[in-house]
Order: C-alpha cells, then sequence, then structure tokens
C-alpha cells in the first residue's frame, strides 16, 4: 500500500495551466496530483516548480535530501524548460548557433545524477516522460510579438519543435530502462487518442483539466 508520495518537476507536475478566460497561468485544482491524492487517499508533497529545468530540480531536491526515506516513491518530472530556447535571442538572428536552456547531453547527465543521488538516499524513484506538444499551436504562442519568420528560419519547419521535445521525453525513458526504474510513460496516454490536442492548452505546451485526467489515469494504472 502506498501512502506518501513526493514531486520534484516543472510546471505540467505542478498543475500550471493557461487559463483561457482569465488571460493567464493558474494553477489547476483538478491536477494529476490532487486527482491522484483524492482518489487514492495518499500524502503528496508536491515540490514542483514553474520554469523549472532539471538544475534547478536538483537544488530543490537538494534541500529535501532528509526527507526522502519516508516516501514511497519520488516522482520526477523534467525536460520540457530543459529542451527550450530563448525565443527573443532566436528572433533577433536565427542564424546564430542558439543553445536551448539544458543540451540534451547534459540534460542526460545530470537526471542520472538526480536519480542516483534519490537511491543513494533511500528514495525510489519514478520517472514521468513528457506529454507531446501541439507544434504548430506552440510556435504561435512562442512567436507573440517577435518575428515568427525568423523563429521559423531558425527551427526549418515548425514539426522542428515537437521532434525536438520528443528526444527529451526519449532520454527520460533511456535513464528509466538503464537504472531499472519505474516509469510511466503519460507521453503514449496522450498519443493514443485520436487527437491528443484536445488535452493541451492554447499555449500548445501545458496539459489542460482533461490532460491531468488522462495524466493521473496514466498513473493510478501504473502505480496502485
Amino acid at each position: 500500500m502506498i501512502n506518501s508520495v513526493c514531486i520534484f518537476g516543472d510546471s505540467v507536475a505542478k498543475g500550471v495551466i493557461y487559463d483561457a478566460v482569465k488571460n493567464k497561468y493558474s494553477l489547476l485544482k483538478e491536477s494529476f496530483a490532487n486527482i491522484v491524492q483524492q482518489k487514492q487517499r495518499i500524502l503528496i508533497s508536491n515540490y514542483a516548480k514553474f520554469g523549472s529545468t532539471i538544475s534547478t530540480g536538483s537544488s530543490i531536491l537538494g534541500r529535501h535530501l532528509n526527507e526522502l526515506q519516508q516516501y514511497d516513491y519520488i516522482l520526477l518530472e523534467f525536460g520540457g524548460n530543459d529542451c527550450d530556447y530563448d525565443w527573443s535571442l532566436v528572433s533577433e538572428n536565427p542564424y546564430l548557433p542558439h543553445i536551448c536552456n539544458t543540451p540534451i547531453r547534459q540534460f542526460r547527465e545530470e537526471y542520472l545524477t538526480l536519480v542516483r543521488r534519490i537511491l543513494q538516499n533511500g528514495g525510489t524513484p519514478v520517472l514521468l516522460n513528457l506529454p507531446p506538444i501541439d507544434a504548430k499551436r506552440y510556435f504561435h504562442w512562442i512567436s507573440r510579438g517577435l518575428n515568427a519568420q525568423n523563429i521559423l528560419n531558425f527551427l526549418i519547419e515548425i514539426e522542428t519543435i515537437y521532434n525536438w521535445q520528443g528526444l527529451y521525453s526519449s532520454v527520460v525513458d533511456e535513464i528509466a530502462e538503464e537504472e531499472k526504474i519505474p516509469m510511466i510513460d503519460i507521453r503514449s496516454a496522450f498519443l493514443k487518442n485520436n487527437d491528443y490536442r484536445e488535452y493541451l492548452c492554447e499555449d500548445g505546451i501545458h496539459p489542460n483539466k482533461k490532460g491531468h485526467l488522462l495524466i493521473s489515469k496514466a498513473i493510478e494504472e501504473k502505480a496502485f
């Protein structure tokens, strides 16, 4: 029986959605973490933070190392911000060699270090891979107020965003297999639907209310 879980991750794990009515980001009461907590009656400590990269998450986890043994599982969800670029800089000059927030080799190394750090401190990590993004919707989102053509010149084609983000999700899959630790495939939970875009917010990257319900079901099927 699972009694307690803690979460480290970014805005997806935190339950952040884009509220189109209020025209701003806000916390969803029916986030996947809250749904699982209420349905399964377990304690969930959510240390996820909006905008977190794997480096940020590692720093946050470092402040909670002494707590890890008290949880049955440590849920990790990173990658969405790591693969992102400074689109304003890309817009200014698309022909420079821009580097994303966390280059993929560094992402893999830091994620492995984080996982092993949890294991060494008596915790049991569980990885979540990345929900897919809607490349077209996300492209229009990041291009607001910027030179969209320059950004497209950098990308070559809009679907590059989807493929690039997918590589980071694949790294998470590989780490789970390499370290022989559980991984919850939330990406497939989205993609097996006829139109996974229905489960994403207007920005094309954050799961909406339906998306969080989808994630909660994937977690429950795997862990409970």
